[in-house]
This record gives structure tokens, C-alpha cells and sequence, in this order.
């Protein structure tokens, strides 16, 4: 599958569900948006950039913090979704622009703060949007990296990214705290310690927001019925298929 093709799924799988990524309650609130504000908070960053930024709440916490935010994603259908809710939240220095993570319309050193939460795992070339990150990130600026993670247990892994996938088909991948710490340092990053927490899925919720189709649906609860008992213990299934996953958030430099 070409870079061009992904990019036009990721596009097409989240515009026509901007509206409940923008009302998504997991989205709108975590210990990790709270951490992220007392950063902004601390520093007051001049200009900010929200990589890949879905329904805008990184966008919205930060821009009380922040002179500027810019929400940059691919989906124009989201990014219009974002600005409506900015503009009902009486938030006047957010600015959406549509694009790829992967290729970077800024000069660089143009951001004294950039972001990015739950978006790389649907990104097409990871290594290559952090080096995007850190070329238009100023030389003494911060970076922080939220996402879901992957448990380093292959049987772990292979289950989590096969239900992402079956709910999603534009999933690429979930990478583990170690994945990530080594793309960072490869990108140019001096990342912190992993922040590592946990978050429940309720499984209607999480199916209703993607719309993923009945049969998938069915095929993962399927899947879960079937899965050996570490698996339900780790992700701690409970009977209607509502699960819970890791997270991490890496500050960098």
C-alpha cells in the first residue's frame, strides 16, 4: 500500500466521524491532557504545533497556555470540526491547517512547543514525522508524545494490534515504550522517562465512535472469548468486551 494511499484512508476513515472525536469523553479529559496543561502553564510557550489533532483537544488545553496553537491533521473534515468547537469555546488563537505528518510545511525552529496524542498509531512513517517534529521545533524547545502503547509481550502485542485493526483499518501500529524511546533518540529527541498509565475502554463506546461495522464488532468480541487467560488478565476484559490498555507520554528536548 503506497504512503499516498494510507494517508487517504486515515482521511477517509475519521471525517465523517469528526463530531465524536470532538465529544469523545476519553479524548477530552486523562491525567495525560492535565500533565500536558501544567507543562504549558509552566513554560508559556510562544507557538505550539498539535500534530495529527483529531478532535482538537490538545488544541483546547493548551491555548490558554499558549500565544498560538497550530491543529494540523489530515482529515479537512476534522480540522473544520475543530475550529467550529474552538470558536464555541471562544478560543481565538487556534489555527487548523490540513496535511501529513511526514512531510512538515513549517520552516524550521518554527514552534517553541509541539504535541502530539493518540495519532501516531495511525501514522505511515513514524521515524520520519519525528524528524519533522524535531527539525521544526526550536533548538531549545520541549516535545511530548502521547500514545497508546503496546506491552512488549508478543502475545500481548498481537492481540492489541489485531483489535485495533479489526475496528480500524486505518491502524498502523501501536509501538511499545521501548519502540518509542529509540525513534525519538534517533530523531535527534533527548526523551524523558515514559509516564506510564492506563486507561478503560468501554466497547460500545470505542466500536460507536469509529462506526466500525457489526462483523468486526463480532470478530473481536469473538477474539477476546477465545484469547488465553494472561491475555483477558492484562487487558482485564470484562464481559461486554470493555477492556483496558496502556498509555504513555514522554516529554523530549
Amino acid at each position: 500500500m503506497t504512503e499516498e494511499t494510507v494517508h487517504t484512508l486515515v482521511a477517509k476513515q475519521f471525517g465523517p466521524r469528526a463530531a465524536a472525536y470532538v465529544a469523545s469523553v476519553v479524548h477530552a479529559q486523562g491525567e495525560d491532557l492535565d500533565e500536558l496543561a501544567a507543562l504549558a502553564r509552566a513554560h508559556k510557550f510562544g507557538r505550539a504545533l498539535d500534530l495529527g489533532c483529531g478532535g482538537g483537544h490538545v488544541g483546547f488545553m493548551l491555548a490558554p497556555h499558549v500565544g498560538e496553537i497550530v491543529a494540523y491533521d489530515l482529515s479537512e473534515a476534522m480540522l473544520a470540526a475543530v475550529v467550529a468547537e474552538a470558536k464555541a469555546r471562544g478560543i481565538s488563537n487556534l489555527t487548523a491547517l490540513q496535511g501529513a505528518v511526514e512531510l512538515l510545511p513549517f520552516a524550521d525552529a518554527s514552534f517553541d512547543f509541539v504535541a502530539t496524542r493518540y495519532s501516531a498509531h495511525h501514522w505511515r512513517g513514524v521515524p520520519r514525522a519525528l524528524s519533522e517534529a524535531r527539525r521544526v521545533l526550536k533548538p531549545n524547545g520541549r516535545a511530548m508524545f502521547m500514545d497508546v502503547v503496546a506491552p512488549e509481550a508478543p502475545l500481548l502485542d498481537t492481540f492489541l494490534q489485531t483489535v485495533e485493526l479489526l475496528r480500524d483499518p486505518s491502524h498502523v501500529r501501536d509501538y511499545s515504550v521501548r519502540e518509542w524511546t529509540a525513534m525519538l533518540q534517533r530523531a535527534g529527541f533527548v526523551p524523558s522517562e515514559a509516564v506510564r498509565r492506563r486507561v478503560r475502554l468501554d466497547f460500545a463506546t470505542w466500536i460507536q465512535r469509529m462506526r466500525t461495522p457489526k462483523l468486526q464488532a463480532d470478530a473481536i468480541l469473538a477474539l477476546m472469548a477465545q484469547m488465553a487467560a494472561e491475555v483477558g488478565a492484562h487487558f482485564e476484559i470484562e464481559a461486554d468486551g470493555s477492556f483496558t490498555i496502556d498509555t504513555m507520554s514522554v516529554l523530549a528536548g
